[in-house]
């Protein structure tokens, strides 16, 4: 566990830095987003059936919820770890607000809310609105999702 304040190396489960004392929040150390870098990510190797979309849904496979479908009905649905997101992804990889998917009348677009860890699509990290085609593959955190459009 690294000290905020003086950035100190301290034991793990430690209550105060070693070096300069200040106390250790555990509220805020279990709040906290981590930082994943991609070699970090485990590898699932349990394959799943997609059946044909009923609309824009996008389906888990890679994750906790392997296999969960999650329908894209709304204009505007968020992505994260917040309870009160449309897609709730628990997971220390997922920022709070992490991305956004907007329907338009023929796209379907998402853009990253600023997470630590950013979002990806089809493995490129996405700098602004990116427009979704049917089978690309969405990225946040440990997480991996299918778009499926409506067939």
């Amino acid at each position: 566990m690294q000290c905020s304040k003086c950035g100190t190396t301290n034991e793990n489960g430690a209550e105060f830095c070693q070096k300069c004392g200040m106390a250790f929040d555990r509220a805020l150390e279990i709040e906290t987003t981590i930082s994943l870098s991609p070699i970090e990510v485990e590898e699932e190797c349990r394959e799943i059936e997609i059946a044909p979309a009923e609309g824009p849904i996008l389906v888990v496979t890679k994750g906790p919820f392997i296999g969960q479908k999650f329908n894209l009905a709304k204009n505007e649905t968020t992505l994260g770890r917040d309870p009160n997101s449309d897609i709730f992804l628990d997971d220390v990889t997922v920022s709070r607000n992490h991305a956004k998917i907007t329907m338009g009348d023929d796209t379907v677009t998402v853009i990253d809310a600023d997470s630590l860890n950013g979002t990806y699509v089809n493995q490129q990290c996405i700098d602004g609105p990116t427009e979704l085609e049917s089978d690309d593959e969405l990225q946040i955190g440990k997480f991996k999702l299918v778009f499926l459009a409506k067939k």
